[in-house]
């Protein structure tokens, strides 16, 4: 060795042990100690993140669950204001809407109706609505039968067509539509 490096050592021998004693102390403490510590702060970091995002989309599933709620709702209250406001509350009701509304459409669109039949459906056992099922037979030109089933389509009341049929005519004559509507109508508590 060196006799210059011998002599600082032995001169700075208080001082280098101690370092020395130190630097082995720091070397043997970060194994079990610093480096445990370390992984364990990466390790909270790593959790706090997902827990954020976790959270982020906890958040969002309960925003989706609130419109969900507020959705259902709304779409319940819409539904009663039709069975109260819009569906005739009684067959009679229907019957009525059927027999005035349907002969005056077919006036103002100046066609002529020839027969109408209604049949009541059955209803199923615990259902709420009924159904009126109506068949009537015009007769008229091309422009104003397409007219009535316009007024019928565009009509306040609640009539659905549910089958049409255009019969050709000899020449001169006027085109027969044979239409199937129907209406739906509230039940009472005793289903009729």
């Amino acid at each position: 060795m060196n006799p210059i490096i011998e002599r600082a050592l032995a001169e700075k021998r208080t001082v280098l042990i101690p370092l020395a004693v130190v630097l082995v102390a720091n070397v043997l403490a970060y194994g079990p100690v610093v480096r445990p510590r370390g992984v364990k702060a990466e390790g909270a970091a790593d959790r706090a993140f997902q827990a954020a995002a976790s959270r982020r989309a906890a958040e969002g599933e309960e925003q989706n669950a609130r419109a969900l709620v507020t959705g259902k709702s709304r779409a319940d209250e819409e539904l009663s204001a039709f069975y109260q406001k819009v569906l005739p509350g009684s067959l009679e009701a229907a019957r009525r809407l059927t027999y005035t509304s349907l002969p005056a459409l077919a006036e103002k669109s100046r066609v002529q109706w020839q027969t109408r039949t209604s049949e009541v459906e059955p209803p199923e056992k615990g259902a709420r609505l009924g159904r009126l099922d109506t068949r009537m037979v015009l007769q008229g030109d091309y422009s104003n039968l397409r007219e009535f089933i316009y007024r019928v389509e565009s009509a306040p009341d609640f009539v659905i067509i549910d089958d049409v049929v255009l019969t050709e005519a000899k020449a001169n004559e006027p085109l027969t539509l044979t239409i199937r509507m129907s209406t739906y109508y509230r039940l009472g508590t005793s289903g009729v």
